[in-house]
């Protein structure tokens, strides 16, 4: 097998390069290589736990997926607000990086900290934001008016695959903060694993 050949930069748990991964995972890596230039430091991780990796990617991959009810550009916006709240460096910075990728404009991921009072966000952005912020935050909940908030501008299945994404975002920004992974420079935000 293979060793891993991005250096260690992680932050509590090390993803040391002598490591042997299974080739699905160095499947995985070469991607990320070709993609981004480098293996993300979250996956060398969780390449760590090879089966699991292997799910999650598949999950992730069938939740943000070209076909989605929600627009490419409001499910980053979504996924970069969840990693603010859950302070993740790593996430803020790389799903940044796609929400640019993804035409979403950069005074947008300045302002998304303080979305609430923003007017940058037109209200459909604002009911996702405040769906993600709820579903997210422990010392919110969703409550009735949120939701309908939400159903205002999406159907069912939409709402669905939102919640899913969140739910996601939420598992990986909370693995990626618990082990204090830095951001690896992929997109300069400000405020960058600020909560609000």
């Amino acid at each position: 097998m293979d060793r891993a050949t991005t250096p260690d930069v992680s932050g509590r748990i090390a993803a040391p390069p002598e490591h042997v991964y299974p080739w699905y995972v160095r499947l995985i890596f070469a991607l990320q290589r070709r993609k981004y230039g480098a293996e993300l430091q979250s996956a060398r991780l969780w390449g760590r736990l090879p089966r699991s990796f292997l799910a999650l990617t598949l999950l992730y991959r069938s939740i943000d997926r070209k076909g989605s009810p929600i627009g490419a550009a409001l499910r980053s916006l979504a996924q970069v607000r969840v990693s603010q709240i859950n302070g993740c460096a790593f996430c803020t910075d790389l799903n940044g990086a796609a929400a640019l990728e993804r035409g979403v404009a950069p005074a947008k991921l300045a302002a998304l900290a303080g979305w609430e009072q923003s007017l940058v966000f037109d209200e459909r952005e604002k009911a996702v934001l405040a769906y993600a912020d709820a579903v997210t935050d422990p010392a919110r909940r969703v409550d009735d008016a949120c939701f309908a908030r939400l159903r205002a501008f999406f159907d069912e299945q939409a709402v669905l695959e939102l919640t899913a994404l969140i739910a996601f975002q939420n598992l990986s920004s909370k693995f990626n903060a618990a082990l204090a992974l830095p951001a690896q420079g992929l997109c300069a935000l400000p405020d960058r694993g600020v909560r609000k």
